[in-house]
């Protein structure tokens, strides 16, 4: 389980081959609830790889994102599709391993 404060402020650095503009390559977020919606539902989703989040210090990258998303403590409502997609995504990673 990772302890996060989902209220606390974040930085992301987007990968620089998913980022349309040097501009689009960093956002700030009042809230770090905010910048992993914002990584699980409007980036394309192999743009998790290269890409990172900074919260308190901490750095969470490609899967610790899709983490904290799934985490029974993230504060926002999920869209359905971005909750599908992780479902698909880690589904077979989970088969391999026995689960």
């Amino acid at each position: 389980m990772v302890d996060i404060d989902y209220n606390a402020r974040a930085e992301l650095f987007v990968a620089k081959r998913y980022a349309k503009t040097a501009a689009a390559q960093y956002r700030r977020f009042a809230k770090a609830s905010e910048a992993i919606q914002y990584c699980m539902e409007e980036l394309p989703e192999n743009a998790l790889a290269g890409s990172f989040l900074e919260v308190d210090e901490r750095r969470f990258e490609g899967k610790a994102i899709r983490a904290l998303y799934e985490a029974g403590g993230y504060p926002l409502a999920r869209a359905k599709a971005a909750t599908a997609r992780a479902t698909v995504h880690t589904a077979p990673a989970q088969a391999a391993a026995g689960m």
